[in-house]
């Protein structure tokens, strides 16, 4: 028997995802940057993007890049830095993403301490309102960066979709060739990066609307579910189920469809509402809420309902499923990108790359 709960990872799907992505990127000129942050670090899979065309590694948390140090692939820093951790940053990460000029005077020094150049790209808030510096501020900045010693401009990028919802399209991208052209005027100096987002703005590259000087995307879930995430489409010639997860029944019983009694704050705080729908069999697996989002599973049993969860376990109905289940038996479900992102991070769900 199987360790249960799991994630079972198919690795030819990422590979066959990440070769599917770096060629249609590779054909208009982008080089990929592969967010190895959903499944945190794990190196097996990260080599398997360097293997199949992924130009960098790119994480949020020092934490993953330093387990990544053995891959032959630059290091990209996604989360702006922690002026705590400059040196760190410095160390594990080759390249980091910047809009604070506190925070890069702290790389400036942690690198000359270090004796080493460290790489930046300049973030560039096209109205998503996460990251970056805004608009008026861009040359501003660009000069105090110049004077750093061991600070080397690397290029610009932008993030979109991630917390605004701000969909990129061939106008807000070529803003920000226009941004990287007016800086290379005016300071003259040559940009090598100009990164235009992530996994949200491939879907212009289907539609050939790709500004030609974007040359590099950081890409997530579209090589580990293979999805995009500006309207969340599947990609042509990729696999969205590299990651399910396996969790085993542990009750399974027939009990009506509404509590019984006062109806109170469940768990979470919440005033849970119930549909009578009479008696009806209820399978209790051995997962919850400590580990998902339930929101972001799907039964591979179609005629399985997710009733609700706890922290630890997770309320399926199974009245009207063909499969006759029994306590032990394993249930299997797809993952979308937010409930794998807390699967991958815990450490109650065994790993299992296969």
């Amino acid at each position: 028997m199987q360790i249960c709960p799991r994630l079972e990872i198919d690795i030819n799907k990422i590979k066959h995802n990440t070769l599917t992505l770096t060629k249609l990127c590779k054909e208009k000129g982008i080089d990929t940057a592969g967010v190895t942050k959903v499944f945190c670090g794990i190196p097996e899979i990260a080599q398997v993007l360097v293997d199949n065309g992924v130009t960098m590694l790119a994480d949020s948390r020092i934490e993953n890049l330093v387990k990544l140090q053995g891959i032959n692939a630059q290091k990209l820093l996604l989360r702006l830095p922690m002026i705590s951790q400059a040196k760190e940053t410095v160390r594990y990460a080759d390249i980091s993403l910047n809009s604070e000029i506190k925070t890069i005077a702290a790389l400036d020094a942690a690198a000359k301490e270090l004796e080493r150049m460290h790489n930046i790209i300049l973030m560039i808030d096209l109205g998503d309102l996460r990251e970056g510096v805004w608009q008026d501020h861009i040359e501003h900045t660009i000069g105090e960066i110049l004077k750093f010693e061991n600070i080397n401009l690397l290029g610009i990028g932008t993030n979109l979709t991630c917390y605004g919802g701000v969909i990129p399209n061939k106008t807000n991208l070529s803003r920000l060739v226009e941004f990287g052209e007016i800086i290379e005027a005016k300071f003259d100096i040559s940009l090598t990066i100009i990164s235009g987002g992530n996994s949200s703005s491939l879907y212009l590259l289907e539609k050939g609307e790709m500004p030609d000087r974007i040359n590099h995307l950081r890409l997530g879930e579209s090589i580990v579910l293979g999805r995009e995430t500006a309207y969340g489409d599947p990609i042509q010639d990729t696999y969205q189920d590299a990651f399910t997860l396996v969790t085993e029944i542990v009750e399974l019983k027939e009990k009506p469809s509404v509590p019984i009694g006062e109806i109170g704050m469940d768990a979470f705080g919440n005033k849970p509402v119930f549909e009578d729908k009479g008696l009806r069999k209820r399978a209790i697996l051995a997962v919850g809420r400590q580990d998902m989002s339930v929101q972001n599973i799907i039964p591979l049993d179609p005629n399985m309902t997710i009733l609700g969860a706890s922290s630890d376990h997770l309320i399926v109905d199974v009245t009207d499923c063909t499969e006759n289940y029994a306590v032990g038996d394993e249930v299997r479900f797809n993952i979308e990108y937010g409930s794998l992102l807390q699967l991958m991070t815990s450490e109650y769900i065994y790993k299992h790359v296969k």
